[in-house]
């Protein structure tokens, strides 16, 4: 009985996420007018609904994130390895890449620009595009892509991850980020079901954004460079190479593509960071840097919980919330399954601490560039970024640098395999979902990333080659993914302290066992 109720149970998943899909899709075959106005009816919604829910959200998970680390739970050994199964440096490559590859060097160029042009609203008092506007426009990208955004992907629904599967024997599912509070009762249950499709159709949306903005920045870089037109077709044209390379990847394996594409993205963004530095505005990149970043620690509670300006939070603040929200499950399903043997201290401080520091030079070396030669030269990237759009920024900024006719292609390039990481990545963890198997096979892998490719053709050409619907799509299936990153607020800490008493019950089960006194009794 218990056999046939786990098979209804693994139909459940890819029925309710595989129906979905199939419902938009067929629906944008149909009236694509009218799906394209109703997800933009759906996105003011969500953002007015959840837009406040979510700053707190995000600023409360990595305050418990941080205390549980620097306590002393921090040293207690994430599942049953006593060591780590992968190598450090695989496994920081694998999370940086995985992470970082939606804002890698599209939102890392094309941000800070558009906050220095236009300052946030916690600097409205600041003139845009002024020397006194740098620093403020980095550091509104730094809490983008900073401690808060990091700490939801991978810190406290990583933990319960790694209770619930390793303590607990339940499968790496979202559902089982409610494992604390419920124990097994959802493994077999039509809720878990539930849970487990909204996280896969938020994610796949989440991997679906980086993939089209992916093929916005190359068409317009191929008009730019090559001369061919930057229309929906051509960018479908480059969607199809795209989605074609990262489920090559996704078929041949984790230990395979994944690990390749990852050492691969690290080598190459060291080698392109170095390049910017040399023959870049070095000083002004580290000046900028160390300002911004004092800048960003002293004015996060500020940008972290700004209610003035709730039309721009809908299409910055909250539009990355929803999208790092939507991540995180299957993100922390990811984690879990390369972080055996890792303390809880060592994976928050990486993923929550250091992780951000890395991401947050990065936005400096190439968006403060951006911002130095717009200072030297008033509208040499503000006016492609009018004229074309974010995927503008990019190109007018290598464009100011010797040796850009190799540069461009260089950062085209890593680009590409930094989203291709991210595609591989999530259609693996997906397939893990759908099969309940830490070893999906190759065809799951597959399905998964083309499916992801046909849903980023729909929405492209619904937003006639622009942003709007897919940053709308990202936002709108986080809404449900919310509520259950909501629970790790409780079930993390739940989880520390459960692993704790394991923990302290096996050293006094070793320690009976070696007591001279216990040996003559049982004898």
């Amino acid at each position: 009985m218990q056999r046939n109720s786990n098979k209804v149970d693994d139909k459940r998943v890819p029925i309710i996420a595989i129906g979905f899909i199939s419902f938009f899709l067929l629906s944008s075959l149909i009236d694509l007018s009218l799906v394209t106005s109703v997800i933009q009816s759906m996105f003011s919604s969500a953002t007015s609904q959840f837009g406040y829910f979510w700053q707190w959200l995000m600023v409360i998970n990595f305050a418990i994130a941080v205390v549980i680390a620097v306590t002393r739970y921090g040293k207690i050994r994430l599942g049953q390895q006593q060591k780590p199964t992968i190598g450090t440096f695989r496994w920081l490559a694998m999370i940086m890449c995985t992470l970082l590859a939606g804002g890698g060097v599209f939102w890392s160029a094309a941000e800070p620009i558009y906050h220095f042009i236009t300052p946030p609203p916690t600097f409205e008092h600041i003139v845009g595009s002024s020397a006194q506007a740098a620093a403020p426009a980095l550091s509104q990208s730094f809490l983008h892509w900073g401690f808060l955004a990091w700490a939801a992907l991978g810190t406290l629904a990583t933990i319960v991850l790694m209770h619930a599967h390793h303590q607990g024997g339940v499968k790496l599912r979202p559902r089982a980020l409610l494992y604390p509070l419920l124990g097994k009762r959802l493994e077999n249950h039509w809720f878990g079901s539930v849970i487990d499709a909204c996280s896969i159709i938020a994610v796949a949306a989440g991997t679906i954004g980086p993939i089209g903005f992916l093929a916005s920045q190359l068409g317009y870089s191929l008009e730019v460079v090559l001369g061919i037109e930057n229309s929906v077709s051509s960018q479908l044209t480059i969607l199809a190479v795209v989605v074609a390379v990262y489920s090559v990847s996704a078929f041949t394996g984790m230990d395979k593509g994944l690990q390749w594409l990852s050492r691969l993205n690290v080598v190459g963004a060291f080698a392109l960071l170095m390049v910017m530095l040399v023959f870049g505005p070095t000083q002004f990149i580290f000046e900028h840097f160390g300002s911004a970043f004092g800048l960003y620690l002293q004015q996060l509670p500020a940008m972290s919980l700004n209610t003035q300006a709730p039309a721009w939070n809908s299409w910055w603040t909250w539009f990355f919330w929803g999208w790092f929200i939507g991540f995180a499950p299957m993100m922390a399903i990811f984690i879990a399954r390369i972080s055996e043997g890792r303390s809880i201290r060592e994976l928050i401080l990486t993923v929550a601490i250091g992780a951000p520091i890395v991401t947050n030079f990065w936005f400096t070396v190439l968006g403060g560039t951006g911002i130095f030669f717009e200072l030297q030269s008033p509208g040499s990237i503000s006016e492609p970024l009018n004229n074309a759009g974010l995927p503008a920024v990019l190109l007018a900024t290598l464009a100011q640098l010797p040796f850009n006719e190799l540069l461009v292609p260089a950062f085209l390039v890593l680009t590409t395999t930094f989203v291709v990481t991210t595609g591989d990545s999530m259609a693996y963890s997906i397939s893990m979902v759908v099969s309940g198997n830490n070893e999906p096979t190759k065809l799951q892998r597959l399905f998964w990333a083309i499916v992801m490719g046909c849903v980023a053709a729909v929405l492209l050409v619904a937003g006639d080659g622009g942003l709007n619907a897919l940053q709308s799509f990202i936002v709108i299936t986080a809404v449900p993914v919310s509520l259950l990153l909501a629970a790790t607020l409780i079930t993390g800490p739940m989880a520390v302290l459960r692993m704790q008493v394991n923990k302290q019950q096996e050293k006094s089960n070793k320690h009976l066992a070696t007591t001279p006194e216990v040996a003559r009794t049982t004898l």
